[in-house]
């Protein structure tokens, strides 16, 4: 079998993309390929797969912007080293090599938005001119660009002029047993793990809070507009951190809304934070996927996100009341909320369908696709 290569930051379970590229690196390991992975950091269940080899490379001071360059030209050393039957895969702009390249995120679809000190807001401009450098080459280089959703592919060919000939897309997978439909008795103790009240709802938003992309700042608005009606019995969890999250944590304290909303960190057990919720909301100004979406829905949690977003081109159009204008507004978000808790108790049996389409798409599915894409 032909060997392959894939030059990505992480293959963890962590994060998105990094699921994405733990389950692609899993599936070429096991299949008997030998698999060469350059990176930043790599779950220690991959790299003790036979025929996988791990090329490790620094990130000074835990800084993506100086490690960037370090893994761009180790993946282009083991490109050289492995000679031209490898099958070569970089993620983005994360090395510009002959082959494939996969596209989780658009540099040139988003400028982020960074309320956060001078020194950060620097160093995020310097970082995306890098990035937005790195892209525009990898689009030109690749032979192959695989893509996470429609949403990715037309952003590409409108930023970049890909040709779509050129363009697979590809959906994401999922652990369906980590992320199966959650069981009375499973809610029961994730809730009671998480010392939550039992004659409350939960709603639950999950992502970084280093900028504004996934929105929140709209959400602690709308939540402090329907926790402004007494009737209002739904506690809002926030799975994630970032350099605004004690500012966001200091701002709950001023308002009175210390009780509303729960800052829970950085956090692992995802899979348990959902199984103790009866919403996600995803308000985000720009998702090229939006994995946390998708896992949620195979949880049986109906979840709020924005059109733009490209989980959101799954939906059938039953959940349509589920899907908010991009820009995300606050009244737009109060809206859909509402309606939501309105009819609470039916949501879990109108998501199931999706969910268990979803649930049946598993990473081995998703990596099946991708090596045939690079393969041919």
């Amino acid at each position: 079998m032909r060997p392959w290569l894939i030059a990505s930051g992480d293959f963890t379970t962590l994060g998105g993309m990094d699921r994405a590229n733990h389950g692609l690196a899993r599936y070429l390991a096991r299949s008997g390929r030998p698999v060469h992975l350059v990176a930043h950091r790599v779950a220690a269940d991959l790299a003790a797969l036979p025929g996988l080899t791990v090329h490790t490379v620094p990130r000074p001071l835990g800084a993506h912007m100086l490690g960037a360059p370090l893994l761009s030209n180790a993946a282009l050393r083991q490109a050289r080293a492995l000679g031209s039957t490898a099958c070569v895969l970089a993620n983005g702009g994360n090395a510009v090599l002959p082959g494939a390249t996969w596209v989780h995120y658009v540099h040139a679809a988003h400028v982020p938005d960074v309320a956060s000190s001078v020194r950060t807001t620097i160093s995020s401009g310097i970082g995306r001119r890098y990035y937005l450098s790195r892209e525009r080459a990898a689009m030109r280089t690749a032979s192959v660009v695989i893509c996470n959703s429609e949403r990715t592919a037309a952003d590409l060919q409108l930023h970049y002029g890909i040709d779509r000939s050129r363009i697979r897309v590809i959906y994401y997978g999922v652990d369906a047993c980590a992320f199966s439909s959650t069981s009375v008795a499973e809610r029961r103790a994730a809730r009671a793990a998480l010392g939550l009240d039992g004659g409350r709802r939960t709603a639950v938003f999950i992502g970084a809070l280093g900028d504004r992309r996934k929105g929140f700042d709209v959400l602690f608005d709308a939540w402090r507009l329907v926790c402004a009606d007494r009737g209002w019995d739904v506690d809002l969890l926030v799975a994630g951190t970032g350099g605004e999250h004690d500012a966001w944590v200091a701002r709950a304290r001023q308002e009175g809304l210390e009780s509303k909303i729960r800052f829970l960190g950085f956090r692992e057990d995802i899979a348990t934070v959902l199984a103790a919720s009866d919403l996600l909301v995803h308000p985000a100004r720009y998702e090229a996927y939006g994995l946390g979406v998708h896992e949620a829905i195979c949880r049986g949690l109906p979840a709020i996100v924005t059109d733009s977003s490209g989980v959101a081109e799954r939906y059938p159009k039953d959940l349509g009341s589920l899907i908010i204008p991009n820009p995300p507004r606050v009244e737009s978000l109060v809206s859909a909320l509402r309606a939501w808790r309105s009819t609470a108790d039916e949501w879990r049996e109108r998501v199931g369908r999706l969910a268990a389409e979803l649930r049946a798409r598993t990473w081995d599915d998703m990596a099946a696709e991708i090596v045939a894409a690079v393969e041919s």
